[in-house]
């Protein structure tokens, strides 16, 4: 998804420094973990509405009983949920 300097596929780390230069500029002191994002992409995802089933599928979260239980959402089900009930969308 997200792709560095060169054009190849950016690393964790790569990610993580990005991240962390963003947090300094726009003042934020405390530490940033990539993470947080994660868990801000779910929260406004609940907070707008959204089925926890695809949230967790969304995150790769779903268990094993849930994911058999899921059928396999269609992944323009996915899209449409993402565009429908995140702000940012």
């Amino acid at each position: 998804m997200f792709v560095n300097a060169r054009g190849g596929r950016l690393s964790r780390m790569g990610f993580w420094k990005i991240l962390r230069g963003h947090a300094r500029a726009a003042g934020i002191a405390t530490r940033v973990h990539p993470h947080a994002l994660r868990h801000s992409f779910a929260t406004h995802l609940l907070q707008g509405g959204a089925d926890l089933r695809v949230v967790q599928e969304l995150l790769g979260h779903a268990s094993v009983r849930d994911h058999r239980d899921l059928h396999h959402l269609d992944r323009g089900y996915l899209r449409e949920v993402h565009r429908t009930f995140h702000p940012r969308a």
